[in-house]
């Protein structure tokens, strides 16, 4: 017989299991950007397709895991999923769901074009009813000038350029460059907000100074989608798109110093999909440019990268071992 005190502990035991932090989801798209660094290799220094296909299948994994991880425990929990959309810093996060899914999609498109297609238009109408929520939110009084962090780059900037990649993928030219020019009209908003937020309130708490690694991401997805679109031509725009990396790579470097303070923690994931965006804009840049010697200059890339979100996978892997070791049993 169910007793009241039963009824009781249940809900209790409901209510203390918590959602799992969105930030999570950076684990399936740092992962994507890696397959996506090595998918490059393979079209443009030889490298055996196997390897970016091995890739390309951990990151599909690792992106549904952590969304069934999501599920599962937001089963147990009675905080609801609304209530971690409308938090002023997890909330923008959320974007990270349908931007991995869009890269994912991307190149499933390359040997399931049926399949492929659709869930690529499905992806994009993810993205853009979500970003219109945000900015609906935003626009009603929900923003709050001292939450805001580079994260806020995702829903309106980053997703935004990769449905634009991934639409002119698919042949949907026109709607690859609306995506475009939404990713670049919020990527001036986006900036000029998070800057004001930095001179009014400060430096950005402890927790969420990796999200400044995602200041180098928006030229490096905006010109990626611009040599879609265009035909891989080198242009005016590219050029520009090109010259600004450079800066704000310049301006990751400066802040080394502040990254080395900082503890490891699941953070750091936040540092995977930048830097592998600027490692693939990259090996297209100079395989479009083809000077002397491009090749070496594009396995610096792909070596860059791979370094990076490896040693931060494996960090991360250390850290979840060594936890485990510390369980104690239940008695």
């Amino acid at each position: 017989m169910v007793t009241e005190t039963m009824v009781a502990d249940a809900a209790v035991t409901k209510t203390a299991v918590t959602r799992i932090p969105l930030t999570t989801l950076a684990f399936g798209f740092g992962s994507a950007g890696l397959a996506g660094s090595w998918s490059l290799a393979s079209e443009h220094l030889g490298v055996p397709i196997e390897i970016p296909v091995v890739l390309w299948l951990a990151a599909g994994v690792v992106w549904a895991w952590v969304i069934v991880a999501h599920v599962v425990r937001g089963s147990r929990s009675n905080e609801r999923l609304i209530d971690q959309l409308r938090h002023p810093v997890q909330g923008p996060v959320a974007a990270l769901f349908p931007s991995a899914g869009l890269l994912i999609s991307a190149q499933i498109y390359s040997f399931a074009p049926t399949l492929g297609y659709v869930l690529i238009i499905v992806f994009v109408a993810m993205v853009a009813v979500f970003a219109g929520w945000l900015l609906a939110q935003w626009g009603g009084g929900g923003l709050k000038l001292e939450s805001v962090h580079g994260g806020y780059f995702l829903p309106v900037v980053a997703a935004t350029l990769i449905s634009g990649t991934a639409s002119a993928r698919i042949g949907l030219t026109g709607l690859a460059i609306g995506a475009f020019a939404v990713g670049i009209f919020f990527w001036l908003v986006i900036t000029i907000l998070l800057f004001a937020r930095l001179a009014v309130h400060g430096a950005l708490p402890t927790p969420l100074v990796p999200t400044l690694a995602i200041f180098v991401a928006p030229p490096a997805v905006a010109g990626s989608a611009w040599f879609t679109i265009n035909g891989f031509t080198v242009d005016p725009v590219s050029y520009a798109l090109a010259g600004l990396t450079v800066l704000l790579l310049l301006m990751q470097a400066g802040l080394v110093t502040r990254y080395r303070e900082l503890s490891f923690n699941l953070g750091f994931w936040s540092f995977t999909f930048p830097f592998a965006a600027v490692g693939s804009y990259g090996v297209e840049w100079v395989s479009a440019v083809a000077f002397p010697g491009w090749q070496s200059w594009a396995w610096v890339f792909v070596a860059g990268v791979s370094v990076l979100i490896g040693s931060i996978a494996a960090r991360s892997l250390m850290g979840v071992f060594a936890k485990s070791r510390h369980v104690q049993p239940a008695q």
